[in-house]
């Protein structure tokens, strides 16, 4: 298949493009190149033929007309997004002109090619989405979230996801496109952009520095591989029933505060501290995120059942993996700390 994936110079979108070229599918990176994506992402597959590249955003309905009639692509995943929490507090205006006005633009180009195609089966949307859509549980670990629970977003980022949900939903309705949609818990791993809590930890015990844990660390996700998360994508997209939406989960729930301690375990072992004390000493608690959702975590039931998928990695698992792959690719992580806002408490409401 050819796929036009967007966002596929940024955290997930990456993972999505090396794993599709790696199976033989040929894919179009889509992506505006904003300050959390970075083309070393998709380095090991920029030289393959199977492989293309177009600088554009989202929110330009002429350019992705263009794209869509130069590269004629069989499916499209639909990654591009504004996607930080803290983000989107301090400035939600950018996610509303992203997520959800590039998600309509993305929606009527890829309508009208396809209509000008003859309206072909095979052809397929894939709205890639989060569970913060659905807002907060309980802290009972039997109560999950499904695919029919009721939306209720809490932050800026999380209304603008939720709106891009229903218009997907609308334009399957109203003009019969072929969609499919998911909705994932919080990933990790490689090139995950250092603003997100598991790299902040990471980056922050090497240099020293605290380890900040918002509120007391009680909050809870649900954690899933990106390797993993990619793999669910692309059996989505083609072999998902149309219409359906399925929930992706790592069917790892931890605290914050569980987390990081695994963090420091890891780091413990791999780069000992100097002083042979524990990062564990770093860790600072600090001003609670406004809105902080208390507990996410995601019943997998559907895609389990119908499409045969798990998670193949423990966070326990992916954790040390993740934290190797930083400890290996210093170069990449340091290019990015410069850029803005990383390094910095975002999203405090003030």
């Amino acid at each position: 298949m050819k796929f036009l994936v967007t966002g596929g110079a940024g955290f997930i979108g990456s993972a999505v493009v090396r794993l599709a070229v790696a199976r033989g599918h040929e894919v179009v990176n889509l992506d505006a190149l904003t300050y959390a994506a970075c083309l070393k992402n998709v380095a090991e597959v920029e030289n393959s033929p199977l492989y293309s590249f177009e600088h554009a955003d989202i929110r330009d309905r002429d350019a992705l007309d263009g794209i869509f009639a130069d590269h004629k692509p069989d499916a499209v995943m639909h990654l591009a997004a504004e996607s930080h929490v803290d983000r989107s507090i301090d400035g939600p205006g950018d996610f509303i002109e992203t997520n959800i006005t590039g998600t309509f633009n993305m929606l009527e180009a890829a309508r009208k090619f396809w209509t000008k195609t003859g309206k072909p089966e095979t052809y397929r949307f894939h709205h890639i989405s989060t569970d913060e859509v659905f807002g907060s549980l309980p802290a009972d670990r039997s109560v999950k979230f499904t695919e029919d629970t009721c939306y209720d977003p809490r932050s800026p980022y999380s209304a603008s996801k939720a709106a891009s949900d229903h218009l997907v939903r609308a334009w399957r309705e109203t003009y019969g496109l072929p969609v499919v949609l998911t909705n994932c818990s919080n990933n990790y791993g490689p090139y995950h952009f250092p603003e997100k809590l598991i790299p902040v930890v990471i980056l922050n015990a090497l240099a020293g520095k605290e380890l900040p844990i918002y509120g007391d660390g009680s909050n809870v996700r649900d954690w899933l591989y990106v390797e993993d998360h990619a793999d669910a994508l692309l059996l989505v997209v083609q072999k998902g029933t149309l219409g359906q939406t399925y929930n992706i989960g790592g069917e790892n729930e931890r605290s914050n505060l569980e987390l990081v301690h695994t963090l420091c375990e890891i780091l413990d072992d791999k780069r000992p501290r100097a002083d042979g004390r524990s990062y564990k000493d770093q860790i600072t608690f600090v001003t609670d995120r406004p809105g902080h959702d208390a507990r996410y975590a995601i019943d997998p039931t559907r895609i389990r059942k119908e499409l045969g998928w798990r998670p193949s990695v423990t966070v326990e698992e992916g954790l040390e993996r993740t934290v190797q792959w930083y400890l290996d690719n210093e170069g990449w992580w340091r290019a990015l700390q410069g850029r803005d806002g990383v390094g910095k408490r975002l999203g405090t409401g003030t």
